[in-house]
């Protein structure tokens, strides 16, 4: 039984401190996750806590066939789509750099067309892409967080910067 396991059966136990471990654990890459999404950090913040609250009701759902990360990231990344789609209309102006824990002068990212091309997406792409390039989880883990299989991930994946690289060229209207 991994750490997140037995921390996960101490806080239904009834120890809250458990739950504490688990919300410091995490929160940077749930965090990671709904601002990637959602590409607004005042969202990403309250998407977080959100997500933090959900899992903290329904922890008792979670069955232990996953791990609890893999769990906690299918959730984070359904919430933020949510959100996402809730508020497609919007424009959001956030520089993708700063979503990202690495801390570069000069990236790719920090291209405004990049930023654009995201912003042209779908979040169910972005959550893919975030997963993939940032969170840096295999396929396997992709599709256990989204719900699929790592083959459906893989296509998903490949869809996903299909759009991005026509969004990038500008191809999107």
């Amino acid at each position: 039984m991994d750490e997140d396991a037995r921390l996960v059966r101490r806080f239904l136990q009834g120890d809250s401190f458990a739950f504490e471990t688990l919300y410091r654990r995490y929160y940077e890459r749930v965090y990671s996750i709904a601002r990637g999404i959602l590409l607004d950090a005042d969202e990403a913040t309250d998407a977080a806590q959100e997500i933090f609250t959900l899992v903290f009701r329904n922890l008792d759902r979670f069955d232990h066939r996953s791990k609890f990360s893999t769990w906690l990231f299918r959730v984070a990344v359904n919430r933020s789509i949510q959100e996402g789609r809730r508020n497609r209309n919007r424009r959001r102006g956030v520089e993708l750099s700063e979503s990202l824990p690495i801390e570069t002068e000069e990236t790719p990212e920090s291209d405004p067309r990049v930023q654009e091309a995201l912003e042209r997406l779908q979040p169910s792409d972005r959550a893919i892409l975030v997963l993939f390039y940032w969170e840096e989880l295999s396929l396997i883990e992709i599709g256990r967080s989204l719900g699929c299989g790592p083959n459906a991930a893989k296509t998903r994946l490949y869809r996903a910067r299909e759009r991005f690289r026509s969004a990038f060229d500008g191809e999107f209207a």
